[in-house]
């Protein structure tokens, strides 16, 4: 179930998911969302799932990484992944819900490091950690296409 964030908080992490059409089209919904902190959700669908009858890890990382977006972006400071790598635990299939609970380890600067941990109920699936870069800017303007 989609959570309630309150007004003005966490503002450049709402419009940035609002705007997130992978996501959306994933199916990934914020449980719970502060600065520094998300979690998210998503089933695994038919679309997920590889040759092995598995979910696709690439999925798994879509989840991880919006999470990690969701914590990075909660401090209405936009930023973006500088850097994120994933440690897949065991697989999951065809309509296991995942969740994905991102926490910031450290934050310096313009840089910050958080860690994802994804679960299907108690069981850990994958571990991934993200370094975020805060940024001037998030929309591309018309002399960024020229």
């Amino acid at each position: 179930m989609p959570v309630e964030v309150e007004a003005g908080q966490c503002r450049v992490a709402r419009e940035m998911f609002e705007s997130d059409v992978a996501s959306k089209a994933l199916g990934i919904e914020i449980l719970e969302l502060s600065p520094g902190h998300a979690v998210a959700s998503m089933v695994v669908g038919e679309t997920m799932v590889n040759g092995h009858g598995i979910t696709h890890g690439g999925f798994v990382f879509t989840l991880a990484d919006t999470a990690f977006a969701l914590a990075c972006n909660g401090y209405d400071t936009p930023a973006v992944a500088a850097r994120a790598d994933i440690r897949f635990l065991t697989a999951t299939r065809l309509g296991d819900t995942l969740v994905a609970e991102a926490v910031e380890r450290a934050r310096y600067g313009r840089n910050g490091i958080y860690d994802v941990t994804v679960r299907r109920g108690d069981d850990v699936i994958a571990e991934f950690r993200g370094d975020s870069r805060v940024i001037g800017r998030t929309k591309a303007t018309p002399q960024d296409r020229a």
